[in-house]
């Protein structure tokens, strides 16, 4: 945190963020900044990437898998 190295955080609904984390309680509630959340959208036999830039999140931790430092 101290560092504000990105971290690559995946969720419960298969999307991933890319964010640096600001702060974070016992639970994995974390406040985020610079996020970029990643997720595909799929249309019939059709995969589509999709991506949006958030400048500060609040992220509930019960929607939190694992949590990894980001490769630089």
């Amino acid at each position: 945190m101290k560092s504000k190295t990105p971290v690559i955080i995946s969720l419960r609904n298969n999307h991933k963020i890319i964010a640096r984390v600001k702060a974070f309680d016992r639970h994995c509630n974390m406040v985020l900044e610079n996020v970029k959340e990643l997720w595909t959208e799929r249309r019939g036999n059709k995969a589509e990437n999709k991506e949006r830039f958030i400048s500060k999140l609040f992220l509930r931790g019960d929607s939190v898998i694992v949590v990894l430092k980001a490769p630089i």
